[in-house]
């Protein structure tokens, strides 16, 4: 047997959350038949990935995907379809998979996003939606306005009925999590729906690994960011010389002995964006009139709103080389989005490297994580949450080393990936 991996990104670097779930997916599929990659590329770094990734597949096709997102809907208007897959759309795709289908027994079809190649009466698929995709648009227009709302509202309503159609026609259709599943199923899709979880990499994200240490590494720069890589992309080429981009010594206050708050994420996406936005200018400033703490928004491609919340007392890093030194440094990890689909991996790996957490109901719901990290739903519960685990440092040791007790015990990838196994009818 021989597959056909399909993807809207590389799986390469596994450095945000769906080319986490993708990276280790194609890994554990590639230790059991030969797997041909055919994928997006979101920027030119991504075109060549390198051999350590390309020497486990059978063939790796990565094509750029130059449409913008003005084009894209304008394309979506003009032609009755979701944004969503006129993003997407490209002939020089279709060509590719369609080079690549003789040569395989199954498809494997990551992000709904990429259905749109899939042939009628071809090999069987299993179809990896991750999150209801549609779902997160229908919550994306109730907190817009205006034309927005209707666009959201239409995507939402298109996209959800592409989806089904789509369900309709394949072996199986996965999501990250049973929460996911069971909202697809309300949604009217009775086919196949299988939850199949994230996992996490605890050797890794080990306290006791080795990594670059960071905390101590917040020092100013020449409108650099305090540490690792600046995001630089041809989108944002200005991001180091923003009037935004302050590190967190700028106004001279020492960070060492400081409480450290920190959130982790890929911080273009709207949701996370959101989050820190919410956490910065409503929740910290409640915390900080307890303890003079610091917030640090660890994660690549950081927004214009992003940028513009870096203070003396909140640090915007842009991409680091490493993440777990900002996540051995925090005294309380966060994760206060509104909203949130499937599995937060950024909640996974804080609790891997046994920090205490405090998260929204949104970020939390999927997540097994028997009582070990702390939930909060207004401003005010998010920082009387944080401000009783700074109080009581011993009591947060002990909920972080329980929280990695149960991601070790319950979030493996192999176990998480072991459906997938009967579902493809391979062997490892």
């Amino acid at each position: 047997m021989s597959l056909l991996f399909l993807a809207h990104r590389v799986p390469f670097p596994p450095d945000r959350g769906d080319k986490i779930r993708s990276f280790h997916i194609i890994q554990h599929l590639a230790k059991r038949t030969p797997v041909h990659l055919v994928a997006f590329a979101d920027d030119k770094g991504d075109l060549d990935p390198p051999a350590s990734f390309t020497d486990m597949l059978a063939s790796c096709t990565i094509l750029p995907r130059p449409k913008s997102q003005n084009r894209a809907a304008l394309e979506a208007l003009a032609t009755g379809k979701p944004v969503s897959l006129t993003a997407f759309a490209s002939a020089a795709m279709q060509d590719a998979v369609d080079r690549v289908l003789p040569e395989v027994s199954g498809v494997y079809c990551f992000s709904g996003q990429m259905a749109q190649y899939l042939p009628v009466g071809g090999p069987p698929v299993v179809m990896d939606f991750v999150d209801v995709d549609s779902a997160k648009f229908a919550g994306f227009a109730n907190d817009a306005r205006g034309p927005m709302r209707w666009m959201m509202r239409r995507e939402a309503r298109l996209l959800g009925a592409f989806e089904r159609e789509v369900a309709g026609r394949v072996s199986a259709s996965l999501f990250v999590s049973e929460a996911e599943a069971a909202l697809f199923r309300e949604g009217g899709a009775t086919e196949r729906i299988i939850a199949v979880e994230n996992g996490i990499d605890s050797a890794k994200f080990d306290p006791a690994a080795e990594f670059a240490a960071a905390c101590n590494a917040l020092l100013p720069g020449e409108g650099r960011g305090p540490i690792g890589k600046v995001a630089v992309t041809e989108r944002n080429p200005s991001l180091p010389t923003s009037p935004n981009w302050a590190p967190a010594s700028a106004g001279g206050e020492p960070l060492e002995g400081l409480p450290l708050l920190v959130f982790t994420g890929q911080m273009d996406y709207r949701p996370n964006i959101d989050a820190v936005t919410w956490f910065a200018r409503d929740i910290f400033p409640l915390v900080r009139q307890r303890y003079p703490a610091h917030f640090a928004i660890v994660g690549r491609a950081p927004s214009a709103a992003v940028q513009a919340l870096a203070s003396d007392h909140v640090t915007v890093t842009g991409a680091v080389d490493d993440v777990r030194g900002w996540l051995a440094a925090a005294d309380v990890c966060v994760a206060p989005l509104k909203l949130a689909r499937g599995i937060q991996n950024k909640v996974l790996e804080a609790m891997a490297m046994a920090r205490p957490v405090v998260a929204s109901t949104a970020a939390a719901e999927g997540i097994d994580h028997a009582g070990t990290i702390r939930i909060a739903a207004t401003a005010q519960e998010f920082a009387d949450r944080i401000c009783d685990l700074l109080e009581a440092p011993d009591t947060a040791a002990t909920l972080g080393q329980s929280a990695r007790a149960q991601v070790v015990r319950r979030y493996g990838w192999d176990a998480r990936l072991a459906p997938l196994d009967t579902l493809l009818g391979l062997t490892a």
